[in-house]
C-alpha cells in the first residue's frame, strides 16, 4: 500500500515530431541522377523553395499508397491544372508504379510511369550493390504521343532513353551517362565525379552541348563543364541541425551562390490537452538562400533578367502544421500546410502569391493522400531533444536520473541512430 501512495510522478518529456516529409521523395530515386546535381545542398534546396508550393490559380492533388500486405510496392497518383477553365492549359493526370528491392534502401528499384503528356509511358529501372559501391541504372520512354514509330523520327535525344554506371562511397562519386540507342550521339551525355574530404565537397560534371563534331574540341570546350565546392556539416537527420554553404560556375557561363541551414530547436508548450509531464516540444526551422548571376557576355531577353535570387524559410510548429514562405525578384509566396497522421495521412495546403509586378494577389492549393512514410511522434526525456541548451534545460522540473532513463542524446552526438525510428534517421552516406 506504501508503494501505492508513494508512486513517483512520471518523467517530464518532450515531443519531437516527424517531418512533414522526411526522406523526401526525390531520394528514392537519386540514384537515377548525377551526384552532382544533388549534392551541395541541392536536394535540401529544391524541397524548401518547391513542396507545397503551388501555382498561382492551379490545384495538385497527389495520393501515395502502399499495401499493407506487400510493402515492396507503392502507387502514387498525382493530378493538376487550372483552377478554372483555360482552352490553353489542361488538367494533366500522372501515375508511377514503382516495386524496391529493400524496404529501408530504395537504391535498387524499378518504376512504370503512366500519363496524359510526353512520356506517355516510361520505365526507369535502377541496381546498386553496396558491398561493392557500383550501380547501373536506366531511363527508356516506351511510348510517345508524337506517334513516331522509328527510332529516326524523333528529334530529342532522352527520346531514345538513357543508360548510365555509376560508383558511390563515403567520400567518393563518380559515374556517366549514354543515349545507347541513338544514331548520331556523343559519348558520354553526361559525367561526373564528386569528391568529399571532411565538410569540404568539390565536384566537376561534363555535358557536352558546345562545340565542333570533334570530340576533343567539346572537351576542351568550357561551356560544357561545371564546377562546384561545398562546405556542410551535419549528420542529416531531422534531429540535428545541419548547414550548407555552395559555390557554383555552371557552363562557365553562369555563377551559383547557395546556402542552407537545419535548425532544431525547443520551445514550452502551452497545450491544456497534454498531459502534465510534457513540458517543451521540438520545432524545426530551415532557411535558403540562392543567388544566380550570368557571366557570360550573352545578352538576356527583358524577361531573363542576368542576376536573380529567391530566399525562402520554413518552420514546422507541430507535427501538424507547417508554415513556409519564399520571396525573390518579381513575386513573393506564403503557405500553410496542415497534415493529419492518420493511415493514411492527409495533408492540405494552401498558397498565396503576390506577383509584384501587376500587384495582384493569386491562390492555389493542394491535397495530399500517404502512407509511404510512418508517422513516428516521439515522446522523449528532456536530455535527447534539448540540442540548445538553456536555463529551462537546468530546471529542477526537467532533469531526470541517469539510468532510469535511456540518454539518447549522446547516442545521435555519436552518430548511433539505430534507436530512432526510420523516419528520423539520416539519409544513407553515398556520394
Amino acid at each position: 500500500m506504501g508503494n501505492f501512495f508513494n508512486k513517483e510522478p512520471p518523467p517530464p518529456v518532450v515531443l519531437v515530431p516527424p517531418l512533414f516529409d522526411f526522406p523526401p521523395l526525390a531520394a528514392r530515386t537519386r540514384m537515377l541522377d548525377s551526384s552532382y546535381n544533388l549534392l551541395f545542398g541541392k536536394l535540401a534546396l529544391k524541397s524548401l523553395f518547391d513542396d507545397y508550393f503551388e501555382e498561382a490559380r492551379h490545384f495538385t492533388t497527389r495520393i501515395m499508397l502502399k499495401p499493407i500486405d506487400d510493402p515492396h510496392v507503392d502507387l502514387i497518383a498525382t493530378m493538376s491544372g487550372p483552377l478554372d477553365h483555360k482552352p490553353e492549359e489542361k488538367v494533366i493526370g500522372s501515375a508511377l508504379f514503382r516495386w524496391q528491392s529493400d524496404v529501408d534502401h530504395p537504391h535498387t528499384f524499378m518504376d512504370l510511369f503512366v500519363a496524359s503528356s510526353d512520356p506517355i509511358l516510361q520505365i526507369r529501372s535502377s541496381a546498386y550493390y553496396p558491398r561493392f559501391g557500383f550501380g547501373a541504372f536506366g531511363t527508356f520512354p516506351l511510348l510517345l504521343s508524337k506517334r513516331k514509330l522509328h527510332y529516326s523520327c524523333r528529334v530529342i535525344r532522352e527520346d531514345y532513353g538513357v543508360m548510365g554506371l555509376r560508383y558511390g562511397s563515403g567520400n567518393l562519386s563518380f559515374g556517366a551517362t549514354v543515349v545507347p540507342f541513338a544514331v548520331k550521339d556523343e559519348l558520354p551525355k553526361t559525367a561526373w565525379v564528386v569528391t568529399k574530404i571532411g565538410r569540404l565537397s568539390v565536384g566537376l560534371q561534363y555535358e557536352p552541348q558546345h562545340g565542333s563534331s570533334s570530340d576533343i574540341a567539346k572537351y576542351k570546350n568550357l561551356m560544357n563543364w561545371s564546377a562546384a565546392i561545398g562546405y556542410g556539416l551535419g549528420s542529416g537527420s531531422p534531429l540535428c541541425p545541419s548547414f550548407n554553404f555552395c559555390l557554383e560556375l555552371e557552363k562557365s557561363s553562369q555563377f551559383i551562390a547557395s546556402f542552407y541551414q537545419h535548425v532544431v530547436v525547443q520551445r514550452r508548450v502551452k497545450n491544456p490537452l497534454e498531459e502534465s509531464e510534457v513540458v517543451g516540444i521540438t520545432n524545426y526551422i530551415d532557411f535558403g538562400f540562392e543567388l544566380k548571376t550570368r557571366v557570360d557576355d550573352v545578352k538576356m531577353p527583358n524577361d531573363n533578367p542576368d542576376s536573380t535570387f529567391q530566399v525562402a524559410a520554413s518552420w514546422q510548429a507541430n507535427k501538424n502544421l507547417l508554415v513556409k514562405g519564399k520571396m525573390g525578384p518579381c513575386s513573393s509566396s506564403l503557405t500553410l500546410a496542415f497534415k493529419s497522421w492518420w493511415k493514411p495521412s492527409f495533408t492540405f495546403n494552401i498558397s498565396a502569391i503576390r506577383d509584384r509586378i501587376i500587384g495582384k494577389t493569386q491562390y492555389g492549393f493542394g491535397i495530399r493522400v500517404e502512407n509511404l512514410r510512418e508517422a513516428s511522434y516521439q515522446r522523449a526525456d528532456p536530455n535527447f531533444v534539448m540540442l540548445t541548451p538553456s536555463k529551462e534545460h537546468l530546471a529542477a522540473g526537467i532533469h531526470c536520473d541517469i539510468g532510469k532513463r535511456p540518454m539518447l542524446q549522446s547516442d545521435v552526438d555519436a552518430g548511433n541512430f539505430d534507436g530512432l525510428p526510420r523516419e528520423l534517421r539520416p539519409l544513407e552516406k553515398i556520394l
